[in-house]
């Protein structure tokens, strides 16, 4: 229902400036496990010197929405040509009614109000829970979640300095459109197990989302504390894991990640910055939209029996990049040491020629460079001779199961049967599945019976 709301404008001169809002979303907070409504109140400002004429006020989703607004004791959806006068403000309420939470709404329930106000469109976020979930909303985390239902982040959670969140096998974490899961200088342990694993994924249900990259930013670990991520799957985000820095308290790794999926993101699968320090065991890293893993401005990494893989429609691109240096804003050029850089009994494969990619600056020296790349599957046009490279395979496909079902599972054909070398150990006996390894394990993050 539109309505108008008149106002006198002969002789007046109106301010060109922008209105201003209480908040920039107006979320609901409330789970209902039966029928009910909430309402809301939202403040509309006019910070200027002068009156500001309100040309349209609407609420998108109309006469369908959820929503229901009303704006100065007026109800309706969509309202016109009205006035703010200077320095004063205008009161909406707005009011949201569910139903009973059920497996087939969806985690978030959203709605748009626009402002348009001499020419410019101005946007206010109404959001509200969907199903009976935990929540996450700019809270801080930390302590154990429970696994009992799902848990949503709407924009951020933070794992503060020295805290530690842990997260349960079975759990599963559904990220809303650009949320982060963010560690400060603090822990994050995930402890999925084989058969109980740990997903992570956008908070679209529809079956079109379920490939769809770049649906949230991902896990950020900023000078984190040593981590642990083990058997959990990680999707369809920007970046999966992205590490930042090491924490001087560390003895240990920045993280470890052990026996995980991480796939479909929109552009790396693991980004390793400045410093921070990686380790890996079977994974299965692909189909991200730049790389599977890129390091840049130093870092360290050791991954064993895991698989880095570029395909699909960015497969022209390496799945390992590696550059140890990065020119800021500033326009001064950070060079990082390398001081671990292995691959051990993996798979480096992909569409394109060229698998690794590197970029690196030594400073005349000064910089260390410490690669080691030993009895791993790898597609590379130029084959390096130097001592860095041991008893790799070059140029020999893997035989996955399926690059069309993304089933990378090698075959009882592939050279990568009982290819796996006992010099480089898991700290862990099983496979990415749970199987056990045998005497003669498998190249890659699945061992074949």
């Amino acid at each position: 229902m539109s309505v108008y709301l008149s106002s006198c404008k002969k002789d007046i001169l109106f301010s060109s400036e922008n209105l201003s809002f209480s908040v920039d979303t107006v979320l609901f907070d409330t789970v209902f496990t039966t029928v009910g409504s909430t309402t809301q109140q939202l403040k509309i400002y006019n910070k200027a010197n002068q009156p500001v004429q309100v040309d349209h006020v609407t609420l998108v989703g109309g006469d369908n929405s959820p929503y229901r607004i009303n704006l100065d004791g007026v109800s309706g959806t969509s309202f016109s040509d009205f006035t703010i006068p200077a320095k004063d403000s205008l009161f909406m309420f707005v009011e949201v009614t569910l139903g009973e939470n059920n497996l087939t709404d969806p985690l978030i329930i959203e709605d748009i109000l626009e402002f348009e106000t001499n020419g410019t469109i101005q946007t206010v976020q109404l959001a509200a829970w969907g199903q009976d979930a935990y929540f996450h909303y700019k809270d801080l985390s930390s302590g154990i979640w429970p696994n009992d239902k799902p848990h949503v982040i709407y924009d951020y959670t933070l794992v503060d300095s020295s805290e530690t969140l842990t997260i349960q096998a079975g759990t599963e974490i559904y990220m809303h459109k650009e949320a982060i899961l963010f560690v400060n200088k603090g822990r994050l342990n995930i402890e999925g197990t084989f058969d109980n694993k740990v997903v992570i994924q956008g908070d679209r249900l529809e079956a079109f989302y379920d490939d769809i990259k770049g649906q949230y930013y991902g896990i950020y670990l900023n000078q984190a504390l040593s981590s642990n991520i083990d058997h959990a799957i990680i999707k369809n985000g920007t970046a999966g894991v992205h590490v930042f820095g090491d924490n001087p308290n560390n003895s240990d790794y920045t993280v470890t990640i052990r026996s995980s999926e991480i796939s479909n993101h929109a552009s790396y699968g693991i980004f390793n910055y400045s410093g921070g320090r990686v380790k890996g065991e079977n994974l299965n890293v692909h189909n991200n939209g730049l790389y599977a893993y890129f390091l840049l401005e130093g870092g360290s990494h050791n991954f064993n029996h895991s698989q880095f893989l570029s395909y699909g429609a960015d497969g022209s691109q390496p799945a390992v990049a590696i550059k140890n240096y990065f020119t800021r804003e500033d326009n001064i050029t950070y060079i990082g040491d390398v001081n671990e850089g292995a691959f051990y009994n993996s798979i480096i494969y992909g569409g394109g020629d060229t698998q690794i990619a590197y970029d690196t600056l030594t400073n005349n020296g000064a910089v260390s460079i410490a690669m080691d790349y030993n009895n791993n599957f790898i597609r590379q046009a130029d084959i390096p001779t130097n001592a860095n490279f041991n008893n790799n395979t070059w140029n020999t496909y893997p035989s996955f199961e399926s690059l069309e079902e993304k089933s990378y599972i090698i075959t009882n054909g592939s050279q990568c049967k009982n290819a796996g070398n006992l010099q480089f150990p898991l700290t862990i006996m099983e496979d990415i599945t749970g199987k056990m390894r045998d005497a003669n394990p498998d190249i890659g993050a699945y061992e074949l019976d």
